[in-house]
């Protein structure tokens, strides 16, 4: 079972696997850990469900689970709802009766929990102070963050400094250490090659089981590594110039590396498929990457339609050579820039780089359409809406529209046009296949087609951009 328990008699929820053994007819059983603070309860000191990777919502529906992810990824930055309501479109009402009618807990009470419960992490795993820890897990003042853990953890900050067990303290060499858990296995070596291979030169690199990107805080370059940590963790070591909002970089690696992902369900559903079980019986813990800038990934994603790998690869070289903020200090790493912002690139130069004029004009009205918000790169739409959306956006067709929200973290994205995925699918059937043949077979995938493809590119064949 997911979610978390709950024990009426003591006053405690646990996470699934705990030791403790309740009678359960004294057990309540809660999607979200928020819910389940909520309702009253405390987290279990034995196995700690402040450390476990969050669930996504359980059965609530689609709208709901949209709006958790918009909470959770920090559109809720602060404790007003209504910048979350008007990205779903509904009234701020409406939102806190479907969140308290599906999950028990209110956006806000959602927010307020994740807050608690990074900084938690953060004074268990670092030697921040506890200012720091505030600020880094984004709380507005010392006063709400010391109110918050009390209220979730019935002890101070500093009492919970204290009582941290010797093995959660991670010392670095430089920059900052965080275990990222996440739920069952993960492929890293596979992940790794496949962002390593479509790594925006400049901007990030992969090698020796380590990956490594720069990043804007607050408009200030940073970096980021990311290597394997254990069975059920990633670590991350930032180098940042400031900790305040440390909780929305570690959430966005999570969505670069789908640490949140389903796996159990999605293999459940397709493990038995005569095409693909055998495959993902042997990548079992295969997650479909994410992205740390979904409008980086767009931009990739242009420039690689109808060229190589390696082609896309070194054209978008040059446009970060001559549009990104240059980073200085960091070539031994093989990083030297950020990322071009889409402000930059809207009204960017680009003759020279080995773009076609359609490519050109293509990536200028891609960014414009994310400055003025017809194209949002943040899940508050559907697939389909996502679709209809970069679609409309001139030089941009349906393959880019369903990679770019495969790579967004949408389960049943599938660009049924790419040519990898043709490939891998007739070294697998044994026989020909069209666009329209491998849309039709991608039906009965539903909703995990986007785990489908990343399989089928894995296949020993040429994935996509």
């Amino acid at each position: 079972m997911s979610g978390f328990s709950a024990v009426v008699t003591t006053g405690i929820y646990c996470r699934p696997g705990c030791s403790a053994r309740p009678n359960p007819a004294n057990v309540r059983h809660y999607d979200l850990a928020a819910a389940a603070e909520a309702a009253g309860f405390r987290a279990c000191l034995r196995c700690r469900p402040y450390r476990a990777a969050a669930p996504m919502g359980g059965a609530a529906s689609e709208v709901v689970c949209r709006g958790i992810r918009l909470v959770v990824d920090g559109g809720l930055r602060s404790d007003s709802e209504v910048a979350v309501a008007g990205r779903l479109g509904l009234s701020v009402r409406h939102l806190r009766r479907l969140f308290q009618d599906q999950v028990g807990v209110t956006p806000a009470q959602l927010a307020r929990s994740s807050r608690a419960h990074f900084a938690r992490r953060l004074l268990d795993d670092t030697d921040l102070s506890v200012t720091e820890v505030a600020f880094a897990s984004g709380f507005g003042s010392l006063r709400q963050f010391n109110r918050t853990i009390n209220d979730v953890f019935r002890a101070t900050p500093r009492d919970l400094r204290a009582r941290r067990r010797a093995a959660d303290r991670l010392v670095a060499d430089g920059g900052l250490r965080l275990r990222l858990n996440f739920a069952g296995p993960i492929e890293w070596p596979a992940m790794l090659g496949y962002l390593a291979a479509r790594a925006v030169q400049g901007v990030e690199h992969a090698s020796g089981g380590v990956y490594r990107r720069t990043i804007l805080i607050d408009g200030d370059p940073g970096v980021i590594e990311i290597a394997e940590g254990g069975p059920d963790h990633l670590l991350l070591t930032a180098h940042l110039p400031h900790w305040g909002g440390l909780i929305h970089v570690v959430q966005q690696v999570r969505r670069l590396f789908n640490l949140d992902f389903d796996l159990v369900s999605a293999r459940i559903a397709l493990g038995g498929d005569p095409v693909l079980g055998a495959r993902i019986a042997t990548l079992p813990g295969l997650r479909v990457p994410g992205a740390w800038d979904p409008f980086e990934v767009g931009v990739r994603a242009i420039v690689g339609q109808q060229v190589t790998v390696a082609g896309a690869g070194t054209i978008i070289g040059r446009i970060v050579a001559r549009h990104g903020t240059p980073v200085p200090g960091l070539a031994p790493f093989s990083l030297t820039h950020v990322f071009p912002s889409a402000e930059t690139l809207a009204e960017a130069d680009l003759a020279g780089t080995g773009l076609t004029g359609i490519r050109m004009a293509a990536i200028q009205n891609f960014a414009r359409s994310v400055v003025d918000g017809s194209v949002r790169l943040d899940r508050s739409r559907t697939l389909d809406e996502q679709v209809i959306t970069v679609t409309a956006v001139p030089g941009l067709g349906p393959w880019t529209a369903q990679y770019l929200a495969l790579r967004l973290g949408e389960s049943d994205a599938f660009p049924a046009g790419d040519l990898g995925l043709r490939r891998s699918l007739e070294a697998l059937t044994g026989g020909a296949m069209t666009p329209r043949m491998v849309a039709e077979l991608a039906e009965r995938w539903r909703p995990w087609r986007a785990f489908a493809a990343i399989h089928l590119w894995l296949t020993p064949r040429a994935g996509p951009v």
